[in-house]
C-alpha cells in the first residue's frame, strides 16, 4: 500500500475546497520556487550576474598597460579613455567565454564541490551542447575585438585565447600550480594593450607582467581557500592545497614581489611622483590590509578579499592617470 504524504492525507479528509485556502493549512505551505528564465541561466555560466567580478581582473592589466604606454609616448587622455572602453568590452567577453569553457571542463569536479554543484551545468539544467554553442559565440565575439587593435597586438592577443585561457581548466588536473597558468592568462592583456599603443618596451613589459602573475597567484589562492577540503577530496591541484600551513607567508612573498615589480617597472618607464605615491604606495597598503585582515578559515573572508583585488586596480590606475595628467601640464 502506498504511503500517503501529509498533504494527500489532509486533502483526503478535508476536501479540495479547503486546499484553495492556504491559510487554513495545519502545516506551513512552501510553494516551489519559479523556474529561472533561460537567459538568466546562460548569464550565470558567464558569471555576468556577478559583474564586474572576474572580468575586472582581466581588464586591469590592460588598463595599466595603456596608462603606462600612454605616459611613455604622450598619448592624449581622450585616446586613453577610448582604448580603455574597448578593452573593458573585450575583457568582459573573454572572461565570459573562459567561465563557460571552465564549467564545461569541470562539470564532474563541480558536482563534488558544495559551492559549485548547483551551477546550471553541474545541475544538468543546461546541456553541454548548449554551453558549447554559447562558448563558440562568445569566443568569436572576443576574438573580433582584437581587430580593433594593431596587427601585432591582435596576433599576440590570439595567444591569450589559445592556449592560455583555453587550457587553464585542464591545469588543475596536471599541476599543483594552476594559479600560475591563470596568471599568464588573466594578465596577457598587458603586453597586448601595450602593443596597441606603441612598440614593445621589453624591460618594462616583462617586469610588470611578471608582477601581475604574482598578483594573480595571490588573489586566486585566497579564492581557492574556499574549496580546499573539497579540492582534496576531488583530487584537484591548487596552490591553496599545496602551500598548506605556509600559505600566509608564501602569499606575503608573492604580494611583495608584485609591488616590487610595479615599482621597478615604473623606474624603467620614467614614471613620476604620483605613480610612486598613489599606485605603488596605495597598492602596498592595500595588499598589507588584505593579508592582515584575511581569515583563511572563513569562506566569506576569502571571497571578500578576492573581490577587493578589483578595488586594488582603481588605486594603481588612479596613480598612473594622475601621472599622465601632471606630465601634460
Amino acid at each position: 500500500m502506498l504511503r500517503m504524504t501529509a498533504l494527500s492525507r489532509y486533502l483526503f479528509h478535508h476536501g479540495q475546497d479547503e486546499y484553495k485556502d492556504r491559510t487554513s493549512f495545519p502545516f506551513p505551505f512552501h510553494p516551489p520556487p519559479p523556474a529561472k528564465p533561460r537567459w538568466k541561466l546562460f548569464l550565470e555560466i558567464t558569471r555576468l550576474h556577478k559583474f564586474p567580478l572576474g572580468s575586472i581582473l582581466i581588464f586591469w592589466p590592460c588598463a595599466w598597460a595603456l596608462a603606462m604606454a600612454a605616459y611613455s609616448v604622450d598619448l592624449p587622455l581622450k585616446s586613453i579613455m577610448t582604448q580603455l572602453s574597448m578593452y573593458a568590452i573585450g575583457s568582459t567577453l573573454l572572461h565570459s567565454a573562459a567561465c563557460v569553457i571552465n564549467d564545461i571542463c569541470d562539470v564532474d569536479f563541480d558536482r563534488q564541490v558544495e559551492r559549485t554543484k548547483s551551477r546550471p551545468l553541474p545541475a544538468g539544467i543546461i546541456s553541454i551542447r548548449e554551453a558549447t554553442t554559447f562558448l563558440i559565440v562568445l569566443t568569436v565575439a572576443a576574438t573580433s575585438m582584437l581587430l580593433l587593435t594593431s596587427p601585432t597586438a591582435g596576433l599576440v592577443g590570439l595567444l591569450g585565447i589559445f592556449p592560455l585561457h583555453a587550457l587553464y581548466p585542464l591545469m588543475k588536473r596536471w599541476t599543483w600550480w594552476p594559479q600560475a597558468w591563470l596568471g599568464l592568462a588573466m594578465n596577457w592583456g598587458y603586453p597586448v594593450a601595450w602593443l596597441s599603443i606603441t612598440t614593445l618596451n621589453l624591460p618594462v613589459v616583462a617586469t610588470f607582467f611578471c608582477g601581475t602573475i604574482c598578483w594573480s597567484i595571490f588573489y586566486d589562492t585566497i579564492y581557492a581557500c574556499q574549496d580546499r577540503e573539497d579540492d582534496v577530496k576531488a583530487g584537484v591541484g591548487s596552490t591553496a592545497v599545496l602551500f598548506g600551513s605556509w600559505i600566509r607567508p608564501i602569499l606575503t612573498g608573492f604580494a611583495t614581489t608584485f609591488i616590487a615589480c610595479v615599482v621597478y617597472a615604473g623606474m624603467l618607464n620614467g614614471q613620476g611622483l604620483a605613480y610612486y605615491v598613489v599606485s605603488c604606495g596605495g597598492g602596498a597598503i592595500h595588499m598589507c590590509w588584505q593579508l592582515l585582515s584575511w581569515d583563511m578559515k572563513l569562506p566569506s573572508s576569502c571571497l571578500a578579499k578576492f573581490r577587493s583585488n578589483g578595488d586594488l586596480g582603481y588605486i594603481l590606475l588612479a596613480g598612473m592617470l594622475l601621472d599622465c595628467y601632471i606630465r601634460r601640464q
